[in-house]
C-alpha cells in the first residue's frame, strides 16, 4: 500500500489532553482548518477501543488516521487492518500474563481492573507502595515487562516492548513519518515515554504530577493553558514560531 504524504503529526493522549474542556478542543481544531497543510491525526490513550470510540463520538472529535488505545498495546489503522496484527505479534515474544497475575496476586493494595485487552494486565493501586511491591516481586522472578504508574492510582503491566512511545515510534517508522514536522501532547505517567521519545512534545498545563518531575528539555514544552489550550500554545511555539528538525 503506498504511503500517505504526512508533512504535520498531532499524537495525543485523550483525557485531560485533547479532551476536557470542549471550547479549548472546538478552538484547536478550527485553528487547524485555518492552517496552509494538513495535520494528521494520532490518538494515544489507555482507554479501551470500545471506550475510545464512545469519547470521540459523544465529544464529537474527528476520526483519527491511527487509533493507538489500551496504553500502546493496541494499534488501529482504518485504512490498513493489518497494521494491528503486526503490531500484536511483536508484543508476543516477551509476554507472559498468567505469571504476571499470579505475582500481582500476592501483592497487597492491588486491585484488577476488567480490561478487555490481550496484551495488557491493570490495576487499581492503593498507595505507591502498592506499586512498589508488585515492581520488586516482578523484578525479583526476572518477569519481562514493562511497568506504568499513572494518575496516582492505575498500575498498567505490558510486554516490555510495549506502551505509547514504543507503539507510536513502530507507527511512525511503518508509515515512513519520522521526518514529519511530529508534536506529542499528554498530561499523565502512562504519557511519559512518547513524550521523551526527541520529538517536540508538550506537558498540558493540567498535567499529573508524575510529569512534572521531566527533566528539562528544549523539546518537551510546559503549557500554562490546559488540555486542547495546551496543544495550540506547543503548536504555535514549536512550528509557527521558528522551525524545529523534529526528533533531534
Amino acid at each position: 500500500m503506498k504511503q500517505k504524504n504526512v508533512t504535520h503529526l498531532l499524537a495525543t493522549d485523550l483525557d485531560g489532553t485533547l479532551v476536557g474542556e470542549k471550547e479549548l478542543t472546538s478552538a484547536l481544531f478550527e485553528y487547524y482548518g485555518e492552517r496552509t497543510y494538513e495535520v494528521e491525526l494520532v490518538y494515544v490513550t489507555g482507554r479501551h477501543h470500545d471506550s475510545t470510540m464512545e469519547l470521540i463520538k459523544a465529544e464529537n472529535l474527528p476520526m483519527p488516521s491511527i487509533l493507538i488505545s489500551d496504553v500502546g498495546t493496541e494499534m488501529y489503522d482504518f485504512d490498513d487492518p493489518e497494521l494491528h496484527e503486526r503490531w500484536k505479534k511483536t508484543l508476543e515474544e516477551q509476554w507472559w500474563p498468567e505469571e504476571i497475575s499470579r505475582i500481582a496476586a500476592q501483592c497487597s493494595g492491588l486491585t484488577p481492573q476488567s480490561i478487555p485487552s490481550t496484551h495488557r494486565l491493570s490495576y487499581f493501586a492503593e498507595d505507591a507502595g502498592a506499586f512498589e511491591e508488585v515492581k520488586q516481586k516482578l523484578e525479583e522472578n526476572g518477569v519481562p515487562h514493562k511497568l506504568i504508574f499513572s494518575s496516582g492510582r492505575d498500575v498498567d503491566i505490558l510486554p516490555p516492548n510495549a506502551g505509547k512511545g514504543e507503539a507510536l515510534s513502530f507507527l511512525l517508522r511503518e508509515k515512513g513519518w519520522e521526518k514529519a514536522n511530529v508534536l506529542i501532547a499528554g498530561d499523565s505517567g502512562n504519557d511519559r515515554d512518547m513524550i521523551t521519545m526527541g520529538y517536540p512534545a508538550v506537558v498540558v498545563g493540567n498535567c499529573q504530577d508524575e510529569l512534572k518531575k521531566l527533566p528539562e528539555h528544549p523539546l518537551i514544552f510546559r503549557a500554562e493553558n490546559h488540555c486542547a489550550g495546551g496543544i495550540r500554545e506547543a503548536w504555535e511555539h514549536f512550528f509557527e514560531k521558528e522551525t524545529v528538525e523534529s526528533n533531534g
